[in-house]
Parts: structure tokens; sequence; C-alpha cells
């Protein structure tokens, strides 16, 4: 038996990118930094972001198109590929890729400047976790 899952939490780095299929499945794309911060032997304190590309597809693509944005907090659990590719300056880097399986809304609209300090609020009507459809 083997399992490859994968479970993380973080911030949406760019709004979500909504496309369909040839057969019209919805799949909608975003990446989620995380961040860990650590303390070195020195008493240094630093911080490493780690970047996931997600895909979400069908009736949850749609949702996470319509509510997500830039900053929010998210949950996401699905399967993780790595791929490899050579960059504009010839170097050959890793990327890393998670199909989600389930992807949970952890922030409110109202949360989402303080992922990202000093940027300004999308406005709007501001939604709970009461509002979303799901």
């Amino acid at each position: 038996m083997t399992m490859n899952k994968m479970m993380i939490i973080g911030n949406l780095g760019r709004d979500p990118e909504m496309r369909y299929t040839p057969n019209g499945q919805a799949v909608t794309s975003f990446s989620v930094a995380t961040n860990y911060r650590y303390t070195t032997a020195d008493g240094e304190t630093r911080e490493e972001t780690e970047w996931f590309n997600v895909s979400v597809f069908g009736r949850q693509a749609e949702t996470c198109n319509q509510y997500l944005a830039r900053g929010r907090k998210v949950f996401v659990e699905g399967r993780l590929k790595s791929r490899t590719f050579e960059g504009r300056d010839g170097q050959t880097r890793v990327a890393l890729d998670i199909t989600a399986n389930d992807v949970r809304f952890i922030d409110t609209a109202s949360s989402r400047s303080e992922d990202f300090p000093g940027e300004p609020g999308r406005g709007g009507d501001e939604m709970g976790p009461d509002d979303l459809p799901f």
C-alpha cells in the first residue's frame, strides 16, 4: 500500500484563475505560500517560504474562483507532484504541484489585509463562513 497525501495551510499568492477542460470541467489554479520561522543557534530569527501550485477541479473549482483572492488563508488537501523545469536564467528549478481534493477557507474577507500588511482591502460586502454555499 502507498499513499501520496499533502496537507498545507497558507496564503494565496495570486488570485485564482479558472479555465475549462475540453470536456467542460472547471479547473481553478492558484499558488499558496507556507512559512516556517525558526531561530538559529546564534539567536537570529529566520523565515523560509515554500510555494505550492494548486489545481482544483469541478464544482469546488468554481467556488474557489468565486470566493478566493490573493492573501486569503486556506487549508488544502490533495496529491503532491514535483516537476523540474528550466528557468529564464537557464537554471533547473523544481515546482511543487498539488491536485486538491479539498480546499477550506480559513479566514474571512475582513482579515485578508492582515495576511499581507500594507495592502488595501478589496472593499465590498464582507462574507463570513456561514455565507459560503458548502
